[in-house]
């Protein structure tokens, strides 16, 4: 991991920023309703320690059974536990941090569950110190990136999700990719269970290591290829008939995500430890879901199939 140094080189635009993240917020929610039909409500909210955001929802619809597309922007006057647990030096300092996050959970168990996530954190000089100490400076990152939980793989799916993730960070150089995937799989696993999440995609976090701009371009690039990534994975799956079999071992997979979110993800633990809205960090929560006792898939099954050959990392592209 390549922690930020500071640097006044190079002015933070946080208003670019910002400007960025609620038209990507609005991109993507219009890309969704395209293929859902529905419409998502509107939740704006503040936050009474500084800032606020606006969460776009959309509950037991067509194709998705809940979806969350969240755009956040907060400020504070003392790092939370999760932002200074491995940067001491910059515990007291005012901060604010802005992303958009979504998770949703289609309906139909052939479609996967997603989740995207790009972000910016920027820790203010410390009061008091020189302007030309590292205290004095601003410290600032990016991080993001998405990934693909399917219930019942496709391999043509699997490709394209991964094939999209590698062409939006190509122009960058060529080693984005695979460092980003291969963080991605280390960073979506249940250490206690020894199994990933899902099937991966990419993953980045404290990143500025090629400038504001550069950084900032990466950021976007990834964001907008979010709806490439995904919805032709929806369209060609949406209309795939299924079971109660294959309803149950999706509630039964989505305790996976619930176990990964509640326990591991910096964004649920940052937004909790920060005071962010409860309701909006919790509703990448799945509205069903089920957990059994020692529960195994039967040998040669569909559901075998998810754990042999799509939980294992491997190289997609």
């Amino acid at each position: 991991m390549n922690h930020p140094t500071p640097s006044s080189a190079e002015a933070v635009d946080t208003a670019a920023v910002r400007h960025y993240l609620q038209g990507l917020q609005q991109r993507i929610v219009a890309g969704l309703e395209s293929v859902d039909g529905g419409s998502f409500a509107t939740d704006a909210w503040e936050r009474a320690e500084g800032g606020g955001g606006i969460s776009r929802v959309i509950e037991d619809s067509h194709v998705f059974e809940r979806a969350g597309v969240l755009f956040s922007h907060v400020t504070g006057n003392h790092l939370p536990p999760t932002a200074s647990a491995t940067r001491p030096g910059m515990a007291g300092r005012s901060f604010e941090a802005m992303g958009v996050s979504l998770v949703l959970h289609p309906r139909n168990p052939h479609v996967p569950t997603v989740h995207l996530n790009v972000r910016c954190f920027i820790a203010a000089p410390r009061a008091g110190a020189a302007p030309d100490s590292p205290d004095g400076m601003p410290v600032w990152w990016f991080g993001g990136g998405m990934d693909l939980t399917p219930y019942y793989g496709v391999d043509e799916d699997v490709v394209h999700f991964h094939a999209t993730c590698k062409s939006a960070l190509a122009p960058f150089g060529p080693d984005y990719h695979p460092r980003f995937k291969k963080a991605c799989d280390q960073y979506f696993f249940l250490k206690h269970r020894g199994e990933a999440r899902g099937i991966g995609g990419i993953f980045f976090d404290d990143f500025s290591e090629i400038g504001f701009e550069k950084s900032f371009a990466l950021t976007r690039s990834v964001g907008n290829a979010f709806l490439d990534a995904y919805l032709p994975i929806v369209r060609r799956n949406v209309d795939r008939p299924y079971s109660e079999r294959e309803r149950d071992f999706q509630a039964y997979r989505r305790g996976r995500y619930v176990e990964f979110n509640l326990v591991f993800d910096r964004g649920t633990l940052f937004g909790l430890q920060s005071g962010g809205r409860t309701e909006s960090i919790l509703v990448s929560m799945p509205p069903i879901v089920k957990w059994r006792y020692n529960w195994q898939p039967e040998t040669g099954s569909p559901e075998a199939r998810l754990y042999e050959h799509y939980l294992p990392a491997r190289e997609w592209v």
